[in-house]
């Protein structure tokens, strides 16, 4: 697999889970705004970490690789 096989991976992967979590996100604090159940609000912080950790990941992954040409 080349470096840009592998980016294209784990840019889909980085996508895919930075769209769930945004999912989650907007549900949870949805939910804790509509119906008031405070603890939706963990969910909510939850899921931004996930989507800001996803985001991080694949950026740390592109600075790892090779700076050919």
């Amino acid at each position: 697999m080349t470096e840009v096989e592998a980016n294209k991976k784990r840019l889909k992967a980085m996508l895919a889970l930075s769209a769930v979590a945004a999912l989650v996100a907007i549900a949870s604090i949805a939910g804790a705004v509509v119906m008031r159940q405070d603890w939706l609000l963990a969910v909510f912080g939850a899921a931004m970490v996930v989507g800001f950790g996803a985001q991080i990941w694949f950026i740390v992954g592109l600075g790892r690789t090779k700076k050919g040409v």
